[in-house]
């Protein structure tokens, strides 16, 4: 049982993770869509269109891989862990089924007017489109994160028989992590996309530093990202402070720290021995931590040994550092980035390289977050309610294993293409969509193209 229920961990580990990369970008994306057709509807700049005529093709690919993706995780609730649904089906289903008929139905149902309608829905209807499938994908990032949320600090049930069923729908979506977990993903998502936006203009503009269309969308993610990112910084602190109140157990594994004790130090990195209960070479900045967490230098916080269940210290100890690490570093990038291209100015050739290189690194932030959240949960599935190795199914190792190695490779092939893919639209630039949109729109006049 231990070797199914840690393959089992580990396979819906990589498909959560390998599908969050995709609606976190597209959260965005869809928004960055919507201002660009707005800005082309005002002035009617042809370099406007290009953009949004570039910039919708790769939505609508990494779209479409969050979508596969998204469908192969849930069949995994009936196969990996039949005890989830049998325990809190009664909660987490219709949280998910609302999430399909209020927001994916929306996307699906205006993505296709968004996407092939420009010449032949009046204006109004197609910018109304974009906002919709924009709107839509917030949506599901509600849905999906209320489901989450609960899962994490769960409120509004009670036990029905040997299943938990909702007695109150809004405490149970307004749980007491929610809004600060759907407000901090919405940030990771607006931060990931406007590095994405930026590096891949940086990445255009390095094989063509004239592309006035790619020197603005540059510059439009970066001062994105520079609002954003320290938005974000504040966030994680209130949410951080959320998550001291009601997971007490996942603060201390974030913080390294075993004992309960007052005016605890900053652990800026250490390795932390799990079999010794201490940290081996530890780097702190003292009383630090107690001020973050408690807002006193002598505040009291309380250590792994005072709790009967304990997370994985190490994953979750390490991924925080590397979330809050790459979130400093691109708080500071997008700064740097907003100085360097002020007044309309061509970033030197080192910052493009820069950004291009940060392309993805929302993408590493969003990951690391990710194991902080669901590791720093265990051994709960659902915190007090269920435990994990409780909800697991009855399928061997090996059958675990096998498709384990499949995901694993298929997954591996799949982001290589989609980068691979989505590197190349970026470096062909707006101009080849610009030359694409001048040609069908010669294609509807007769005798144009002659």
């Amino acid at each position: 049982m231990d070797e199914a229920l840690q393959l089992a961990r580990a396979q819906f580990g990589l498909n959560i993770a390998f599908h969050i990369l995709f609606p976190t970008l597209t959260i965005s994306l869809a928004w960055f869509l919507f201002i660009f057709r707005v800005l082309y509807q005002r002035n009617r700049e042809p370099a406007w269109l290009a953009t949004y005529q570039l910039w919708v093709k790769i939505f609508a690919l990494t779209f479409a891989m969050g979508v596969v993706t998204g469908i192969v995780m849930s069949f995994q609730f009936g196969t990996n862990w039949p005890g989830f649904m049998k325990k809190v089906g009664a909660i987490a289903g219709p949280l998910l089924g609302y999430e399909v008929l209020t927001a994916f139905f929306l996307e699906a149902t205006f993505l296709g007017i968004m996407l092939f309608g420009m010449n032949r829905v009046p204006d109004w209807v197609h910018i109304t489109s974009a906002f919709l499938v924009a709107a839509g994908t917030s949506l599901s990032a509600f849905w999906i994160l209320a489901l989450n949320s609960w899962m994490q600090t769960p409120a509004g049930h009670v036990l029905d028989g040997n299943q938990y069923i909702a007695a109150d729908w809004f405490a149970v979506i307004f749980n007491p992590s929610f809004p600060y977990r759907f407000v901090h993903m919405m940030c990771a998502s607006a931060i990931t996309g406007s590095f994405a936006v930026a590096g891949l203009s940086a990445w255009r503009l390095l094989k063509a530093p004239g592309d006035m269309g790619a020197r603005r969308t540059m510059r439009v993610g970066i001062l994105f990202a520079a609002f954003f990112a320290p938005v974000q910084a504040f966030v994680g602190d209130q949410h951080g402070l959320n998550t001291l109140e009601h997971q007490p157990a996942k603060v201390a594994a974030m913080e390294g720290l075993w004992e309960t004790q007052k005016g605890i130090p900053l652990v800026l990195f250490a390795i932390p021995n799990e079999r010794t209960r201490r940290n081996d070479y530890s780097i702190e900045i003292p009383k630090l931590s107690s001020l973050i967490l408690t807002h006193s230098l002598d505040g009291e916080v309380k250590g792994l040994n005072d709790f009967k269940d304990n997370p994985p210290v190490g994953p979750v100890f390490y991924a925080f550092r590397v979330m809050v690490g790459m979130g400093m570093i691109m708080i500071a990038l997008a700064w740097l980035g907003a100085w360097v291209t002020r007044r309309a100015k061509l970033a030197p050739v080192w910052a493009l390289w820069t950004f291009a290189g940060f392309t993805f690194a929302g993408w590493i932030a969003t990951l690391a977050g990710w194991i902080v959240t669901e590791m720093g949960r265990q051994p709960w599935l659902v915190t007090g309610l269920l435990l994990t190795k409780d909800a697991v199914g009855d399928i061997s190792g090996a059958q675990l294993g096998a498709s384990l190695t499949a995901y694993v490779l298929t997954y591996s092939g799949m982001l290589v293409a989609y980068m691979i893919v989505l590197t190349h639209m970026a470096g062909k630039g707006a101009r080849v969509a610009e030359k694409e949109v001048a040609q069908a729109g010669a294609a509807l006049v007769p005798g144009a193209a002659k």
